[in-house]
């Protein structure tokens, strides 16, 4: 009988030696994604289920914001979503990207984009004044 060669489609190799990097990166995923079925789910009743829709306007979110602990909600919710989002991107750059030099191109422009929105994510949580 004739021996079939096995192909590995996946271009991904184990790291040899050096950093738990993907590992934390795994446990990482698996925990921030937890947190944000919470979180997301807890945004969803607030502000879909108990408060009716038609409510959702400057005023509310303003009201909402006087407190620090929904702007720190709000804030873990956007911190979350950003790295999770960036972290799951860049495992499917990682595999889906054969040439180094594009797949390094792409990671700089995630990498550049996702520090923006984060950055602009909570310059308006924190510097959000009420009275215009």
């Amino acid at each position: 009988m004739k021996s079939v060669k096995r192909t590995d489609w996946g271009r991904r190799t184990p790291p040899i030696g050096g950093s738990n990097f993907e590992l934390y990166a795994w446990f990482f995923m698996r925990i921030s994604g937890l947190f944000l079925v919470l979180l997301a789910a807890g945004h969803m009743f607030i502000m879909h289920v108990f408060n009716d829709t038609l409510n959702l306007d400057y005023e509310f979110v303003a009201a909402r914001w006087d407190t620090p602990y929904w702007r720190t909600f709000d804030w873990l919710l956007l911190t979350l979503s950003i790295l999770h989002g960036t972290n799951g991107l860049r495992i499917v750059m990682h595999d889906n990207i054969a040439n180094k030099t594009f797949r390094q191109l792409a990671l700089y422009g995630l990498y550049f984009t996702s520090t923006a929105f984060f950055v602009l994510g909570t310059y308006v949580l924190v510097a959000f004044v009420r009275e215009v």
